[in-house]
């Protein structure tokens, strides 16, 4: 037994009795604190070594860099930095891409496909397209309504106009609306939900803005109304439960002006990209007839006053 390691050697009788020894009341045991003695070691070296937080075991500060000579931790992010507005971009293709389906094809309430993470490239991406389309098809449009009547111009104004429109409705009524629903005490209301809900809702005008240059005036009529129909129930059925959570009347009145403003959107689309059919259609040159309206009693200048008006 010397060669295993004891330091003491007691002799015992043939009886099993350790006889009347002091050991026998010095005898405990203690648990071993080899672990937590090498742990500490451990830390306290990281702790040097890195130059995390001098050795006491925390954990390194929430404004350090995870690249630095801290730990991993998370940084913290301001609003002048690259890093805030990447996180709204955060999102990959097949997400938009399922996001897209469901806004056109809604059997699910779009808050839970967002799951928490809504962002802005979708959004962003959906109202170029819309603004792109909406001047390609306008000007294709005026040249076909144009055409044996002299040199064509392009008319740059329809894609200004076509940016103003949408990037401002996009922009804009979100905050409106949010601004509205915290004044009225709904704490479920989201910035972001918001701008990404009005955003995807964009994305049934892509379609609508592909025939903006098709001459048939009840067409065109019906596409703006189907475009309307569609995106303003995607907007009701997903806005209702944050409407909601204000009182009756004050939900009432948020939904009807929900729904006139989308309804001023969709009429603006129609009058100002839709030549065919368009109130403010302007009159062909040489006298001859316009698009398909009558044309005004001042000449066109009606229709100018207006599209500078909006553009």
């Amino acid at each position: 037994m010397s060669n295993a390691g004891y330091d003491a050697v007691v002799d015992i009788d043939d009886e099993g009795d350790l006889g009347h020894t002091d050991l026998q009341e010095d005898l405990e045991f203690h648990n071993s604190n080899f672990s937590e003695t090498q742990g500490l070691t451990g830390s306290s070296r990281k702790g040097g070594a890195g130059g995390g937080s001098g050795g006491s075991g925390l954990p390194p500060p929430a404004t350090a860099g995870s690249g630095g000579g801290g730990g991993g931790g998370s940084s913290k992010r301001y609003l002048w930095t690259l890093s805030f507005y990447a996180q709204f971009f955060d999102v990959d293709t097949s997400s938009v891409l399922a996001r897209c389906w469901a806004a056109l094809y809604p059997r699910a309430n779009f808050l839970d496909v967002l799951e928490g993470n809504p962002d802005l490239y979708g959004p962003f991406w959906i109202a170029t397209t819309v603004v792109l389309i909406l001047f390609l098809g306008g000007t294709i449009s005026q040249y076909l309504a144009s055409t044996g009547q002299g040199p064509f111009a392009y008319d740059f104004g329809l894609l200004s106009g076509a940016a103003g429109l949408i990037y401002g409705y996009t922009l804009v009524i979100p905050v409106a609306l949010f601004g509205a629903l915290r004044y009225f005490g709904s704490e479920s209301a989201n910035l972001l939900e918001c701008w990404a809900l009005y955003g995807y809702a964009n994305l049934i005008w892509v379609p609508v803005a592909m025939i903006s240059w098709s001459p048939v005036v009840v067409l065109n009529w019906i596409a703006v109304g189907l475009g309307f129909g569609l995106s303003a129930a995607f907007l009701l059925r997903n806005l209702y439960p944050v409407l909601s959570a204000t009182d009756r009347q004050t939900s009432k009145v948020l939904i009807v002006v929900v729904v006139a403003l989308h309804a001023g959107l969709s009429f603006a689309i129609k009058i100002l990209f839709f030549a065919a059919g368009s109130p403010v259609a302007t009159p062909a040159p040489g006298g001859g007839d316009p698009v398909d309206q009558p044309p005004p009693a001042d000449g066109g200048n009606g229709a100018a006053a207006l599209r500078a008006f909006l553009f």
